[in-house]
């Protein structure tokens, strides 16, 4: 695509809603009427809607619309987590949903930290975001969005795919001082899986162990995009923008988002 800057090319970062989806622990429910519809049930409905008959639809040769019924929770699919997700207050004050997450929060210059070093269940820690920033050599500004690669994505449709590394409580407000506002991840979760919170918390009793990185966000405000995918498509690590504009529900705590990267090209 040509942009007054110029070339650009587009990667998708999202997985698509999927019926009955296995990397779901609450799997979305897909009706597709559109099996039914053109010659059926959407015929129906457009001939009762515009008082029409199937011979009057010259144009489609007598047949309807297709439509889709979908039952899912907004943290189906890649989304983006809203500080609500969190906790009733954020940072002192009535923590915001998603839609009242500010849009410039939602389309920024990205920074892509390779994490697939480290292993399932570990922590990302302030020294691996630092150690990657360190190789990129790159200081984190004001307002970027920061993408963890964790290669759990190329296991998207099996158990496996809950097997990964995840922030704590430290590394995400280290983000958050530096000024970082979005962080995205291409696994199921930004903590670690809930398998090994809840291994830890049984082997010690220490609460702390559960959902540190999410908790994080009521003492600093911050958004999270969950379940990306192809970050490896991006190709470099500073240098693109991000996209991840959310689904504008009411007083939801998430919203589904068509998260994109815009890269430039290489040739101009």
């Amino acid at each position: 695509m040509e942009l007054p800057g110029g070339r650009f090319r587009l990667v998708d970062l999202s997985v698509p809603l999927e019926h009955q989806a296995p990397h779901e622990p609450l799997p979305p429910k897909i009706h597709y009427i559109t099996y039914i519809t053109h010659a059926e049930e959407g015929l129906r409905q457009l001939c009762r809607f515009l008082k029409v008959r199937p011979q009057d639809l010259v144009y489609s040769s007598g047949e309807g619309w297709a439509v889709e019924r979908v039952e899912a929770i907004t943290h189906t699919g890649t989304h983006l987590d809203a500080p609500w997700h969190y906790g009733r207050t954020s940072q002192g004050r009535p923590a915001r949903t998603v839609d009242q997450v500010p849009l410039s929060w939602c389309f920024a210059p990205g920074v892509l930290l390779d994490v697939r070093h480290k292993p399932p269940g570990s922590f990302i820690t302030v020294e691996d975001l630092q150690a990657c920033l360190e190789r990129i050599g790159h200081e984190l500004r004001p307002g970027e969005i920061v993408l963890l690669q964790t290669g759990a994505d190329a296991r998207l449709g099996t158990p496996e795919y809950f097997r990964q590394p995840g922030l704590g409580r430290e590394g995400v407000l280290w983000l958050v001082e530096q000024g970082v506002r979005v962080i995205g991840i291409d696994a199921y979760t930004l903590d670690r899986p809930f398998a090994d919170m809840t291994r830890d918390y049984q082997r010690t009793g220490d609460g702390r162990f559960i959902w540190p990185a999410h908790f994080a966000g009521i003492e600093r405000e911050y958004c999270q995009i969950e379940k990306l995918c192809h970050l490896d498509r991006i190709g470099r690590s500073v240098g693109f923008w991000v996209l991840c504009l959310p689904v504008k529900i009411h007083r939801a705590s998430a919203g589904w988002c068509r998260a994109a990267a815009l890269v430039p090209c290489s040739d101009g």
